[in-house]
């Protein structure tokens, strides 16, 4: 039986996503009903705009160092940082340098 491509390999998630000039690159490991994981990479004061999610998001920094400001409030997150979003409370992220993280999403089954 074949492991899918994801699953049974030990990854440096790093290098699995590269920086594009002046944008945001998004790369999917893992989507499911109950959630996702996702690697996103930001050059320098590329962000997504501020929004909310019926659910808490997670956000584990790779490299470098991104802003994520929730409820108006900004946290400055360097590499092998980790911030919870809750669920319901705008949030945004920008990036002060270039920097890569993993976005975990786990839906509640009160969501």
């Amino acid at each position: 039986m074949a492991i899918p491509e994801n699953k049974g390999k030990v990854m440096n998630l790093a290098h699995e996503i590269e920086y594009a000039n002046g944008s945001i690159v998004s790369k999917i490991l893992q989507k499911g009903e109950n959630g996702n994981l996702t690697l996103f990479s930001f050059d320098k004061d590329q962000g997504l705009s501020e929004h909310s999610a019926p659910f808490d998001a997670s956000v584990l920094v790779l490299e470098g160092e991104g802003e994520v400001a929730i409820g108006g409030t900004p946290h400055l997150l360097h590499a092998g940082e980790f911030i919870v979003m809750p669920a319901n409370i705008p949030h945004a992220v920008k990036a002060v340098q270039p920097f890569k993280m993993l976005l975990v999403m786990i839906k509640n089954k009160e969501c």
